[in-house]
């Protein structure tokens, strides 16, 4: 079954989903840019009856507004905006509330989800080895906003969750038009550990973002990728 789809937020991400969407099982119903949707226009009462998810890779303060919208309006959501967790609790419970589905992630690359576990258990057997240390460096292109990025931050809580109790180092560089490298290192006396995942293009994410959206329609509550690839 096609699954209709809203595209919000048209730059680079918003028409690369429009672009894969045939491929993916989707169809495009309609399209959001910022000016169609200014103040929350676009998405207003009755809005997009015939669509059943809105992926939305817009800007941290249009996703406050829109995700309020979406509750409203009964619309499933994918999220792949980062950089606004001091309000994701109480849009969350919004969300919960008015009994959407949502997959709200910082990064829909299979392999990076796939990453973050496989780090994590990495992490739970080098604690019992204190003589290492760990570190967590990232790189992205010049114009992420976010540093260090919502991936590497949820790799590191996964670290953590998983049991790894001493200090892990985090950095991030910004630099021309990496689309993401993530590698996670444990250093010892005399030898290294590392695990690193590049993305070569941004279609990753795209498609991710189409999978999450053939999955969340119907469904109600707030999820993440690993929900999404039952990792």
């Amino acid at each position: 079954m096609t699954t209709r789809i809203l595209v919000v937020g048209y730059g680079r991400m918003g028409r690369l989903v429009e672009q894969l969407a045939p491929e993916c099982g989707c169809q495009v119903a309609g399209v959001l840019d910022v000016d169609a949707n200014a103040g929350g226009e676009g998405l207003g009462d009755g809005a997009w009856p015939d669509v059943d998810v809105a992926i939305d890779f817009t800007t941290p303060d249009a996703v406050a507004s829109n995700l309020r919208r979406y509750a409203a309006l009964g619309l499933a959501a994918v999220v792949g905006t980062t950089g606004w967790t001091a309000e994701r609790e109480a849009l969350r419970a919004c969300c919960e509330q008015a009994g959407i589905g949502v997959v709200a992630a910082p990064n829909f690359s299979a392999g990076a989800v796939l990453f973050e576990a496989i780090a994590a258990q990495a992490a739970a057997k080098v604690n019992d080895h204190a003589e290492f240390g760990a570190w967590l460096h990232e790189i992205h292109h010049d114009r992420k906003l976010d540093a260090p990025s919502g991936t590497a931050l949820g790799i590191k809580a996964a670290m953590e969750a998983a049991g790894y109790a001493r200090r892990i180092d985090v950095a991030a560089s910004r630099a021309g038009h990496v689309p993401g490298v993530h590698t996670v290192g444990f250093d010892g006396p005399s030898e290294t550990i590392t695990l690193t995942h590049a993305v070569r293009d941004r279609g990753t994410f795209a498609r991710g973002a189409l999978a999450a959206a053939r999955w969340v329609r119907g469904k109600r509550g707030w999820f993440s990728m690993r929900d999404v690839l039952d990792v």
